[in-house]
């Protein structure tokens, strides 16, 4: 009975119900027959889907095929059969939520940018002891006419005065740097980040290929070296206000040290990789040692115009929490809502975010640098990066020539080597901000590091070439406790300062912070190399002896933040914690 019913086909949308317990084909008021794993009969295959919905069985009796569209890639397992589970890093990249994704991007993306940055600076400390080198140890015959000690020289740094002329040639870069810096962090927050960096990158390639040419042009005027270095010292300066505020735009305050401590590394990471790519050629052809990592860099800036993110609300991912609510409370009426910039980055971090309705922010302007100065802790860190970064940029390009000297290393075996205090960079920088994120004292962390730098210094100096287990040794302990400061101070302090509380959420004023702070640290790096090059000639115990002192200094500089942490530590101030998140 009913059979006259089955006897047209029906339409395809139908299989559904007769999938999920319907009538048969046939009729009836029976119970619908099972499911069927996959269809025995041929007549349908390579047919149309919406035409082989019915497919007749060996019974002759209807059974109801899945529309190919909609089949799955092989036939469900027999029962009994083995199937392997998801894979395990599928289920990890499933398990990840989107924004980190785009966090991890910017964070890998922005450490090879200013990684890049540093490759193409650290050649000319790795060349210094090419252009100029004692020609009558190689043991060669000069050519008719020539001095027996200067012939193979590169002019005009051929002369006896060629560790100042070296110290200039230091010094037009970091005047430059530090001069284009106050004015980059302006720039930065009015034009777009992406547009920005990658351009400097692109012009910074460039000139640090135009100053490896002269090897092959044979220039010997020392205004073309100069000329491209203060050229290449304005360029530089759109990289670290970028890459901070990009990274500050992706990550709020918790874990902040800990996470900018690791991705500082970049700077050392560079300065090693441009220190082995310079090593390469700089007994042969020294002008590779310049044009190559000038090559890196501006294929790097190709890769930041494809691909950087400024901001998560670009890519409709939500802004980080740079303060908790008990923070703001401070500084803030209770009864007044967070505002949208406050909103935490993942809806696990949101604190009571029901209680606080999300209301369209109108975009915040760029600060003014008299007030970025007004910001507490800003001058302090300031000055003390000014001499954290003295002693730093001292080792970064007078270190290869110093063991060449004292431990007459070869030029490139000289490079190899101070690669350590690098290494020991990045193992301070970590340090710091791991310290700094458990203790809640940015300013305590830098202080006492600085302290125990300071006899550290003096012992490398006295004892740190005696052999090479001791020089390594001390190259890494060095490093750490130099550079440790340093790299706090100017990622996860710059951008606590940038994102502080009394701005009230208008992150505009990063770039700005980022760039008063490490303008006034480029001073400090340009004065370093200037008057290691002045003292020299007078022994390097005096050029370690200034080293030190610019350590107690940048110590003393810190006292006052460093007397009101102590003191919220003893209860006399509530202790800020920054937001636990990724």
């Amino acid at each position: 009975m009913g059979a006259g019913r089955s006897a047209g086909p029906q339409p395809p949308h139908s299989a559904g119900r007769a999938q999920d317990g319907s009538r048969d084909a046939g009729g009836g008021s029976g119970p619908a027959p099972a499911r069927p794993q996959h269809v025995t009969g041929g007549a349908g295959n390579g047919a149309d889907p919406a035409a082989c919905a019915r497919v007749p069985g060996s019974s002759g009796a209807f059974k109801w095929q899945r529309p190919r569209g909609l089949q799955q890639s092989s036939p469900v397992s027999a029962p009994g059969s083995m199937r392997s589970s998801l894979a395990p890093g599928i289920r990890l990249l499933r398990a990840l939520p989107r924004d980190s994704w785009y966090r991890g991007l910017t964070l890998v993306l922005t450490f090879l940018f200013y990684a890049s940055f540093h490759l193409s600076r650290k050649p000319i400390s790795i060349v210094k002891s090419e252009l100029h080198t004692n020609c009558s140890s190689l043991g060669m015959t000069p050519p008719n006419g020539t001095n027996s000690t200067t012939w193979c020289d590169w002019a005009p740094f051929d002369q006896a005065n060629y560790k100042e002329l070296f110290g200039a040639l230091d010094n037009a870069f970091l005047v430059a740097y530090a001069i284009g810096m106050f004015i980059s962090g302006i720039f930065g927050e009015r034009l777009p980040l992406r547009f920005y960096l990658s351009g400097g990158m692109v012009l910074s390639g460039m000139f640090t290929a135009l100053f490896g040419l002269a090897y092959f042009w044979e220039i010997h005027v020392l205004w073309y070296y100069i000329i491209i270095q203060i050229c290449n010292g304005l360029v530089q300066t759109t990289g670290w206000p970028s890459v901070v505020t990009c990274v500050g735009n992706w990550f709020g305050k918790g874990k902040r040290g800990l996470i900018m401590g690791i991705w500082n590394s970049h700077t050392s990471v560079g300065n090693i990789l441009g220190s082995l790519i310079a090593g390469v050629w700089v007994s042969s052809a020294w002008g590779l040692s310049f044009i190559v990592p000038g090559i890196i860099i501006a294929i790097m800036g190709i890769v930041c115009f494809l691909f950087l993110v400024e901001y998560p609300e670009d890519v409709d991912c939500s802004p980080p929490l740079h303060h908790t609510e008990s923070e703001e409370s401070e500084e803030k009426d209770p009864e007044v809502t967070l505002s949208a910039d406050d909103r935490s980055c993942s809806r696990e971090n949101v604190i009571d975010s029901s209680e606080y309705p999300r209301e369209p922010a109108e975009q915040p302007e760029a600060i003014s640098f008299l007030r970025a100065l007004r910001i507490p802790g800003v001058v302090e860190f300031s000055l003390c990066l000014l001499f954290a970064k003295l002693v730093s940029y001292t080792f970064l390009y007078w270190l290869p020539l110093y063991i060449v000297n004292v431990a007459h290393f070869g030029a490139k075996e000289a490079g190899d080597l101070s690669t350590l205090f690098d290494v020991g960079g990045i193992l301070g920088g970590i340090l710091a901000g791991l310290i700094s994120d458990y203790t809640g004292g940015r300013a305590t962390t830098c202080c006492v590091m600085l302290i125990v730098a300071a006899p550290m210094l003096f012992l490398y100096n006295h004892v740190g070439q005696n052999g090479i287990a001791s020089s390594v040794a001390m190259l890494i302990v060095c490093g750490a406790l130099v550079n440790g400061p340093y790299a706090l101070i100017t990622t996860a302090v710059s951008a606590d300062l940038g994102t502080h509380e009394c701005l009230k959420g208008n992150a505009k004023a990063l770039s700005t912070v980022t760039a008063i702070i490490d303008g006034t640290g480029s001073i400090g790096a340009a004065l370093g190399p200037l008057l290691a090059g002045l003292i020299s000639p007078t022994g390097w115990n005096n050029v370690f002896y200034m080293l030190i002192t610019a350590d107690i200094l940048a110590c003393l500089l810190l006292s006052r933040v460093v007397y009101k942490e102590i003191k919220g530590w003893c209860g006399c101030y509530t202790r800020k914690r920054g937001f636990k998140e990724f």
